[in-house]
């Protein structure tokens, strides 16, 4: 047996965090840099911003719609955010894990500890931290995709998402987008080579050792 009949069974990396703290951004560039891992469209009853398409940001659908979904089981999890729900489908994610694909997941702490229940096996979960607080008034105030309302009630939410840190598996305070794109890539690399995760590799020693 070679390294090439090891299977990588797919993991599930969660990235949460106050809005403004970065975690968009961090989640495009992974994307962009790793053909290994995909993100997870969730479902949300939120209208679309200027910059999102359907189906690709998110898939929008009526409350009516979310509902019926959430009573079928469709979801791994769902949570109201802002007054709006969202959710994670449970097929693609489940394919994707047994297909060895990893799966990004850009979701706040409730969506984080209903996975927790459900999935822990295959989950790394991921805080993001902005520097401080006025940097993250600054991010939300310049990225002019709320109107100021949202803005204010954004701020007023972060303390409580930030009081969820310990929570998770890592802490990565971004201060620089460059060093914190490297940790996160080294978090999933670190993840990948567990053991666990590496199907076929008791097999792979035996025959080493063997040869």
């Amino acid at each position: 047996m070679s390294t090439v009949d090891i299977i990588h069974r797919g993991l599930m990396l969660v990235l949460s965090s106050p809005s403004g703290a970065g975690k968009t951004t961090l989640s495009h560039r992974l994307l962009n840099a790793d053909d290994d891992i995909e993100i997870s469209v969730s479902v949300t009853t939120r209208p679309p911003r200027q910059s999102e398409q359907d189906g690709k940001d998110y898939l929008f659908v009526s409350d009516d719609a979310f509902e019926r979904m959430a009573r079928q089981g469709d979801f791994l999890e769902h949570a109201i955010v802002f007054g709006y729900r969202y959710g994670t489908l449970r097929k693609p994610v489940e394919e994707a894990l047994e297909s060895g694909k990893d799966i990004l997941f850009d979701i706040d702490w409730q969506g984080a500890q209903q996975l927790t229940r459900t999935a822990s096996g295959d989950l790394v979960k991921v805080f993001i931290l902005p520097p401080n607080w006025a940097e993250l008034q600054n991010r939300l105030t310049h990225r002019a995709e709320d109107p100021p309302d949202v803005v204010v009630q954004r701020m007023a939410k972060a303390a409580d998402e930030i009081s969820h840190w310990p929570e998770y598996d890592y802490v990565i305070i971004n201060d620089d987008i460059d060093q914190s794109e490297y940790t996160l890539k080294s978090i999933l690399a670190a993840e990948r080579a567990r053991k666990d995760r590496q199907i076929g590799l008791a097999d792979f020693v035996k025959n080493l050792v063997g040869s």
